[in-house]
């Protein structure tokens, strides 16, 4: 058993039994002052008021007055890649659009085609280095896509990458299949052949070796039809992935209520909305993800995420880091985006960020909050004066030290 004692706050108290956030719910934070907390076996058993907390054996740990916040649950990353794209960035720079670079053999093509060249160990060693960046940054759960493979033996090295890294790190890491990210050149004219040819084995290993929980796809034009996108599906149900999907990105083809009905955990992107997608969301399981890093790297609009709780809906809000559209895992810059282009509070930003980002990885029975039970995943902070200093705070952090499973990293 451990002691953190002299906690001038700790935020994101919730009843474990609370598995997400909604609407009005989402402005609010269970704040306890001047408190104790107890972690056994990697897990918190206790916190309260320091006049409460009594002296024992186990080792003590003074925080003087620093605050403890629960960790944040990164739930739509594609954290593995071979080679950053600043090349494209200069393109960007230069007026030249998201589709237009694709078209050019750029985007996620390009990224395919380093990661096919690229060994399984330097793979590992990179995305090593970018787990180790997060988790600094206050990031303590994870979920990982492939993707950038786009051939049998490539996407299966990236999921083994994934699966290295769940098992290299003590945070919580979960794997989705994205193979149906893009459709690779020779397949342009016949998508449904890359489809028997390339996504369907992959799903066969991937779900037979144990490398993948989620299933993924870009339902976009010129990308997955809806169409494509219900037969992976079909077919992804008979192993038992979950759909976690890419929709509502650059157009509204209805891919929200594909994503709803066929029971997604969650919706991700959500840039392209309107009233009518944000009432169909309403008192459904799926959740909505929300992504402003990437709105802001390639300036495209933000999810109307004020309107989704203001509707009642619960989101969630991730990182999408990425070497092309996002080229950051920082959590701590994607609250601030919340808050400053999205107009959340920093209630509302925080608890998306956490016991929400949770729920769209199906963590949230095990982290996202300060719970009785949960994982001591968390970090603290000397100069918090309220949850608004983290997202105004934008060009420092505002962390000291993380704990995971109540070891500091």
């Amino acid at each position: 058993m451990k002691n953190f004692v002299n906690i001038k706050n700790i935020y994101g108290i919730l009843d474990s039994n609370v598995m997400r956030l909604s609407g009005a719910e989402m402005n609010e934070v269970e704040i306890i002052s001047d408190a104790y907390m107890k972690i056994e076996n990697g897990r918190i058993i206790e916190f309260g008021d320091m006049a409460n907390w009594m002296q024992n054996s186990a080792p003590t740990i003074d925080l003087k007055g620093n605050s403890v916040l629960p960790c944040y649950a990164d739930s739509h990353t594609h954290i593995v890649f071979a080679e950053p794209r600043e090349h494209e960035f200069e393109l960007k720079i230069k007026g030249k659009t998201y589709e237009e670079i694709a078209a050019a053999g750029g985007g996620i093509l390009n990224s395919a085609a380093k990661l096919g060249e690229t060994s399984e160990e330097k793979l590992l060693q990179s995305a090593t280095q970018r787990v180790q960046q997060v988790m600094r940054m206050g990031t303590g759960a994870l979920e990982i896509k492939s993707g950038y493979g786009l051939t049998i033996d490539a996407e299966l090295k990236m999921l083994r990458v994934i699966q290295k890294l769940y098992e290299n790190f003590p945070i919580p890491i979960k794997a989705s299949f994205l193979g149906a990210h893009a459709i690779p050149s020779i397949y342009k004219s016949n998508p449904k052949e890359y489809i028997d040819k390339v996504i369907y084995p992959c799903i066969e290993v991937a779900a037979k070796e144990e490398l993948a929980e989620f299933i993924d796809i870009f339902i976009e034009k010129n990308y997955f039809s809806l169409e494509d996108a219900s037969r992976i599906m079909d077919y992804s149900d008979k192993y038992g992935l979950k759909p976690k999907l890419h929709v509502n990105q650059l157009s509204n083809m209805g891919a929200l209520q594909l994503a709803v009905d066929r029971g997604a955990l969650s919706a991700d992107h959500l840039e392209e909305m309107t009233q009518l997608e944000i009432d169909y969301l309403k008192d459904k399981t799926t959740i909505g993800t929300v992504l402003p890093s990437c709105s802001f790297f390639i300036k495209i609009p933000y999810a109307p995420a004020r309107q989704m709780i203001d509707s009642g809906l619960a989101i969630a809000l991730a990182s999408d880091y990425n070497p092309g559209s996002t080229p950051s895992g920082n959590m701590n810059f994607v609250l601030s985006l919340a808050c400053i282009y999205q107009k959340l509070t920093p209630s509302e930003a925080f608890n998306a960020a956490t016991i929400n980002g949770a729920y769209a990885m199906d963590l949230s029975h095990e982290l996202g909050s300060i719970s009785i039970g949960k994982r001591a995943n968390f970090f603290t902070s000397s100069e918090m004066n309220s949850l608004a200093s983290i997202p105004y705070s934008f060009g420092r952090s505002m962390i000291d030290e993380v704990y995971i499973n109540g070891e500091r990293v």
